[in-house]
C-alpha cells in the first residue's frame, strides 16, 4: 500500500458558510441559491457525513431543491443508517465497471479495490461484487470541497497503489437567471491502468412528495422499449412511460431496462413531470447513453441514464448533466367547466 492512502481531508469554504443539515444537526451541508432555486447540498465527511455507504458517489448529494414553492428531492426511504447503500437523496451518481468495481476481480480477499467517488475499499471474500453490500473503507483519499454562494466544487484524488489512480472533479452549479442546476464532471486517469467504467445518476425524484402513480409521466426523445414486464403497474405509451395506478406502500416497485435510444447525446434527454404538483424537470446529458434503467417505488421515481467511458492513462473524460425545472399552468376552473359543458359531461 502506498503512502498516498493516508487520509487527507480539506474543506475550503468561500463566500458561504458550511451549514448544518436540517436532517440532523451533526451533518455538514452547504446551501446555495441563484435567486430562483435554493438547494441544500450534503457534504462528504468520513466521520460526520450524512452518507457513508460504499455504493454511491459521496460528492453532491442534494437533500432538497426548491423552485416556485415546489421541492423536487428529499428523503424517500424509511430507515436511515449512514453506511446503508441507499440512504441517500437527490441527484446521486454511481460508477460501475460492468457488474463489478475497479480492481475488484483482480484483488484477493483482504486486498483493495476502488469505488470512484467513495474511496479505496477492502475485498472481504471471494463472493461476487455487489453494490448493495457495504465494504470496509480503507481510505477516502484527498478531498477538497469549495462551497460558494451558487455552487459547490468537489475534488477527490485517489490511488490504490496497484495501478489505479484518478483525480475526480465535480461541480454543482446553479445557472444565473435560470431555473437550472448543472452538474459538471471530469475524471482524470492518474494511474497506469485503463479506467473502463460507466456512471449513471439515480436521481430519486419525489416532486412535492406525490406518490408514484398516474399523476407522473416520464417522457423521452426516443421511443422506449421495456425489456422487463411492467405488469399492471405501468406501461409505455408512445414516447412516455406512465403509471396505470398508484404504487402501494411497503415496497411495491416498477423496474425495467429500456432500449430504443440511439448512439448520440440527443437521446440523453428526458422529462419527469407531475400533473398534481404542477411541476416538472427536464434532464439533459451531453454524452450518448450506453444503458437505461427505470426504477420506482411509491415514494420516488428514478429514470437512470448510463454513459460509458474508457480513459487511457494520462487522459481525462468530461461530461455534464443539466436539470431544467419548471411549473405547469394552473387549471382555470371556468375553462374547465366550459370544456365539460361542451363535451356534454
Amino acid at each position: 500500500m502506498e503512502k498516498t492512502l493516508t487520509l487527507r481531508y480539506i474543506a475550503l469554504p468561500l463566500c458561504v458558510a458550511v451549514m448544518l443539515s436540517a436532517a440532523d444537526a451533526t451533518f455538514p451541508q452547504a446551501e446555495i441559491s441563484n435567486g430562483l432555486i435554493k438547494a441544500k447540498i450534503l457534504l462528504p465527511d468520513p466521520k460526520r457525513g450524512y452518507y457513508r455507504g460504499t455504493r454511491f458517489d459521496w460528492d453532491g448529494v442534494v437533500e432538497s431543491l426548491t423552485y416556485q414553492g415546489h421541492n423536487f428531492f428529499g428523503k424517500w426511504f424509511d430507515h436511515y443508517e449512514p453506511t446503508s447503500h441507499d440512504a441517500i437523496m437527490g441527484p446521486v451518481e454511481e460508477f460501475r465497471t460492468g457488474d463489478t468495481a475497479l480492481g475488484y476481480d483482480e484483488a484477493k480477499p483482504g486486498g483493495y479495490f476502488l469505488k470512484i467517488g467513495v474511496g479505496i475499499l477492502r475485498k472481504l471474500d471471494d463472493e461476487k461484487y455487489s453494490p448493495y453490500r457495504t465494504y470496509p473503507i480503507v481510505s477516502t483519499g484527498k478531498r477538497v470541497i469549495t462551497p460558494e454562494s451558487d455552487r459547490v466544487f468537489f475534488q477527490q484524488e485517489l490511488s490504490n497503489g496497484e495501478g489505479y489512480a484518478y483525480v475526480y472533479k465535480k461541480t454543482l452549479r446553479l445557472v444565473r437567471g435560470k431555473p437550472e442546476l448543472v452538474i459538471e464532471h471530469s475524471l482524470n486517469n492518474a494511474g497506469r491502468k485503463v479506467i473502463d467504467t460507466s456512471v449513471y445518476n439515480h436521481d430519486f425524484y419525489m416532486i412535492d412528495n406525490q406518490p408514484a402513480g398516474p399523476s407522473y409521466r416520464v417522457s423521452f426523445t426516443f421511443t422506449p422499449l421495456a425489456k422487463n414486464d411492467l405488469k399492471d403497474l405501468a406501461e409505455i405509451r408512445g414516447k412516455e412511460l406512465v403509471y396505470k395506478r398508484e404504487l402501494n406502500p411497503g415496497g411495491e416497485s416498477v423496474f425495467t431496462l429500456l432500449s430504443g435510444f440511439g448512439g448520440t447525446a440527443a437521446d440523453n434527454d428526458f422529462v419527469v413531470e407531475n400533473s398534481a404538483a404542477k411541476a416538472g424537470v427536464r434532464e439533459i446529458g451531453d454524452r450518448p447513453l450506453s444503458d437505461f434503467n427505470f426504477w420506482s417505488i411509491r415514494s420516488t421515481v428514478c429514470p437512470e441514464g448510463y454513459i460509458h467511458m474508457r480513459i487511457e492513462p494520462g487522459k481525462t473524460f468530461a461530461w455534464k448533466i443539466t436539470y431544467r425545472f419548471y411549473t405547469l399552468p394552473l387549471t382555470n376552473p371556468k375553462k374547465k367547466e366550459r370544456r365539460r359543458q361542451l363535451d356534454g359531461r
